[in-house]
């Protein structure tokens, strides 16, 4: 069994940055990933990063201002949110597939751990 911890949610102006965390319990030899949700619709995928950290995937919606990375000594997993916009507002859910290598496509039902999720608001 694998806890995730996510943190960094908050309030934000458009255009603005924010920097989610998500600290394992235990170290993963897996895929890591981010997953977001607003009221009403399902849950979808932001990102994702092997476990060696040399692949990651993109929602076309978030590439080139998002950016994933890890630190497997920490056990964290991060997301950088760049050019942040009012349709980014969702909470934010860490999420673990027990896969080392990318899959070519991951969707919410496929996923192996869940964080608890963190509150992000971008305001206009």
């Amino acid at each position: 069994q694998v806890q995730l911890v996510e943190s960094g949610g908050g309030l934000v102006q458009a255009g603005g940055s924010l920097r989610l965390s998500c600290a394992a319990s235990t170290r993963t030899n897996y895929a890591m990933g981010w997953f977001r949700q607003t009221p009403g619709k399902e849950r979808e995928f932001v990102t994702a990063i092997s476990w060696s950290g040399g692949n990651t995937a993109y929602a076309d919606s978030v590439k080139g201002r998002f950016t994933i990375s890890r630190d497997n000594a920490k056990k964290t997993v991060y997301l950088q949110m760049d050019s942040l916009r009012t349709e980014d507002t969702a909470d934010y859910y860490c999420a673990v597939r027990k896969v080392m290598i990318l899959p070519a496509g991951w969707g919410p039902s496929e996923v192996d751990y869940w964080g608890q999720g963190t509150q992000v608001t971008v305001s206009s």
